[in-house]
Parts: structure tokens; sequence; C-alpha cells
């Protein structure tokens, strides 16, 4: 038997209630803030090098990043980037500090230090991130791309203006 598309719809509505009251989280992505020593470089960087957007920005005030323990109590600019729209976009958070020298971890391989070391980005065509990356006068790194064995998938390193590592993967398109 056949299910009307309203009453699949009106179905659908009420499994997706459901299924968020199970999770115990607003939504199912994360944001990740990195710290960065150029804000303006950066910003270019993550825009018109990888591809994300400009999704606008917000202050957190001295009192609350000292109350929170993420500061000494510094106000921080944070510019927002996001790949794709809506909920299930991937956000990404810059912020330059004014008062720290904040230090750059080792970042010679992804695996020098503990802690987080790279993003992986998928794209649909390698062969239009690489023209991206040219136009910005980024560097792939070593030999890159480089076919992963037993596949047709491409990565592809660079690394932005702090020294971080970002993975482009997607589809062997670039010869």
């Amino acid at each position: 038997m056949k299910l009307p598309i309203h009453l699949f719809a009106i179905f659908s509505f009420f499994v997706s209630l459901v299924s968020a009251k199970e999770s115990e989280f607003r939504t199912a992505t994360i944001d990740l803030g990195i710290v960065v020593s150029d804000l303006d470089k950066s910003m270019k960087f993550y825009t018109n090098a990888i591809g994300f957007s400009s999704t606008g920005e917000f202050t957190a005030a001295k009192d609350v990043t000292r109350d929170s323990g993420l500061s000494a109590g510094e106000e921080i600019v944070i510019k927002k980037l996001s790949l794709g729209k809506g909920n299930g976009a991937t956000t990404i958070k810059l912020m330059q500090s004014a008062i720290d020298k904040s230090k750059m971890s080792d970042q010679t391989y992804i695996t020098s230090s503990l802690g987080f070391s790279y993003l992986t980005i998928h794209v649909n065509s390698t062969k239009t991130a690489l023209e991206r990356l040219k136009k910005a006068g980024v560097q792939v790194l070593a030999k890159g791309p480089a076919l992963i064995p037993g596949t047709k998938v491409a990565l592809t390193v660079v690394k932005d203006p702090d020294g971080n590592f970002v993975e482009l993967v997607g589809p062997a398109d670039h010869q």
C-alpha cells in the first residue's frame, strides 16, 4: 500500500520530532574555532583558496571571555565562515588575539603535535579546487594531489597562513 504524500509528510514530521528529542544535542554538526596570527590573511585563505563563505561576525565581551576561561579577559572579534547553508553546514570561527602572542604548535606533519591537527574538506571536483588554490596563490604540499590506492579519490593537502593543515578530498579528476 502506497502512503499518500501528505500523510508521508506528516509522518516524517512526527518522526523528526521524536528523533530530535532523543538526542541531547541541538545539532549534529560542530563549529571549529581557529586562533590565527593575521585575521585578514586567514579570511582570504579560507574564502578565496578553500571556498568558505563569510556568514557574519560577533564579539565576545571581556567579562564573558574571562568568566568562561577562554582568555584572561580580552574582547575577541570572531569571524564566522561556512561551507554550504543551513543547519548542516560546517562552520569555522576565526579569531585573533589582541593581547596574547599565541604560540604555534609543531605543524611539521599532522602527527607532530597532540590535539586537533587538520581540517578535511570533501570537494566535488579536485580540478576545481586546484584551480581555486592556484588563483589564490596557495601551493599544494609535496607531490599532491595524491591518489588514494585502490580508489579514484585524490588527497590534496595545503597549509593555511599559520601552517595548519587543510586536506581536500575529492574525485581524481585533476589530470
